[in-house]
């Protein structure tokens, strides 16, 4: 089960394509300016089965490209998420995810769930929202200290690889 703060169907503002966008609840970040607010909050919204997400997830296919994890923070639920994020790979959708940490901290955190996570990821858009350089933002960010970081390449080639 996930606490899942929201669903869109589609979206086309949340990664590139149409996709699909799983709002999860919960976040300790708590970045000054945040638009998801009440998510940071672990028990905002509903407890909801991976049967159900995936379920909509289908229902969307072939309509959607892809996937998006967002929140609240999607790597504090990152052992239920792996295990939808399969599910989302063996489908041949793309998986973007949003998340606060950086990803250099995702991998010194040796939390094997927040690793496995994130090698199912391929595009990650990290780091903390700063509400004071949200000015001339790239598309899909929300301030420019954010990265949109191709997962795959950083992993094989061992330094980021920014998209």
């Amino acid at each position: 089960m996930l606490q899942v703060a929201g669903f869109l169907d589609n979206s086309t503002v949340n990664g590139k394509g149409l996709r699909s966008v799983l709002f999860v609840s919960g976040c300790k970040h708590n970045c000054i300016g945040c638009h998801n607010k009440d998510m940071q909050n672990f028990n905002y919204g509903d407890k909801v089965s991976l049967d159900y997400i995936f379920n909509r997830i289908q229902h969307n296919v072939p309509l959607i490209s892809g996937v998006t994890f967002s929140g609240g923070e999607p790597f504090e639920q990152a052992e239920q998420l792996t295990i939808l994020a399969k599910k989302i790979k063996d489908e041949d959708l793309n998986l973007w995810c949003y998340t606060g940490y950086t990803y250099e901290e995702i991998l010194r955190s040796n939390d094997k769930h927040k690793l496995n996570l994130l090698k199912h990821i391929d595009v990650l858009i990290d780091g903390k929202f700063n509400k004071s350089l949200k000015e001339d933002v790239p598309k899909y960010v929300g301030s420019t200290n954010q990265r949109i970081i191709n997962v795959k390449e950083s992993l094989k080639s061992e330094k980021i690889i920014i998209l």
